[in-house]
């Protein structure tokens, strides 16, 4: 919880001396709960007793419940949180990545921890399903362009309790050079809880979205000792001679992703990790 110099106590004195602003509970609206510190979004406002409460779904899709009225910050400020004018009921908009969407709140100022991917193409496909997920938690993503260097990275980044690194590693299974590599990196001593490296079995990223999403059972066979991308766009019959057809095809392919259905579950819980150690 942010701390602005006033406490649950000095809300509900304050109120009584003037006239907050009131701001009607709508669905997705982010609020913080100054007593308990919770942060959420509206997903509701029901009769309970005789009096309205507000629940608020967090980021990991938790939900809590809190009477409406006088306790609440809107963006640091003390607000009224009152009833929603009537009216048809509308479905909670959700991010690509599952969230509820939040409406009206700034992205936050980007804060000291990162997280890293090996390449362009994964930071794009993490971009696009997490991103709005990410402007709210102010967690920027980089790409590193290859790990092979990553332990020396991960020294010079110099992290800490308050400045903490996640890093997705294609192909990180036991025994091959990644798992080395991530090992090695471990091992820098500043590493110890305050890194997370994680992976997925993929060779590339490109695998980790669902062949269904371009109609496709499964991805097609790359020989060994071809270029991978090369080969699955030679399979899919899409150019393949270029950096420019290279580039053309991944933009095809990302375009057909919409949300994280269309990426594969081995995917989907890694990034979800490392955006948990992170923001908790």
């Amino acid at each position: 919880m942010t701390s602005y110099g006033w406490g649950p106590q000095d809300i509900t004195t304050r109120a009584a001396r003037r006239q907050l602003r009131a701001v009607p509970a709508e669905a997705g609206l982010v609020l913080e709960d100054v007593q308990s510190g919770w942060v959420g979004a509206v997903v509701c406002v029901e009769k309970s007793g005789g009096m309205h409460v507000v629940a608020l779904e967090d980021r990991r899709g938790k939900t809590r419940s809190f009477p409406l009225g006088f306790g609440f910050l809107l963006d640091g400020e003390p607000v009224e949180v009152v009833p929603a004018a009537a009216a048809a009921p509308k479905a909670v908009q959700r991010t690509a990545s599952g969230s509820v969407k939040v409406q009206g709140q700034r992205a936050q100022v980007a804060k000291a921890s990162r997280i890293w991917v090996e390449g362009k193409h994964d930071a794009e496909l993490v971009e696009k399903v997490w991103g709005d997920d990410l402007r709210v938690e102010g967690i920027v993503v980089e790409p590193l362009h290859g790990v092979d260097d990553l332990a020396a990275a991960v020294a010079d980044f110099a992290p800490g309790p308050d400045r903490r690194l996640g890093i997705l590693v294609d192909h990180l299974v036991q025994d091959s050079k990644e798992w080395r590599i991530a090992q090695a990196a471990m091992a820098v001593p500043a590493a110890r809880g305050n890194v997370l490296i994680v992976g997925h079995p993929y060779v590339d990223v490109w695998q980790a979205i669902k062949p269904s999403v371009i109609g496709l059972q499964a991805w097609p066979v790359v020989p060994r000792g071809t270029d991978w991308k090369t080969g699955i766009l030679a399979g899919l019959g899409w150019p393949n001679r270029s950096q420019a057809d290279i580039a053309e095809g991944w933009r095809r392919l990302l375009d057909s992703v919409r949300t994280y259905a269309d990426l594969e579950p081995s995917l989907l819980g890694r990034v979800e990790e490392v955006i948990d150690f992170l923001t908790s």
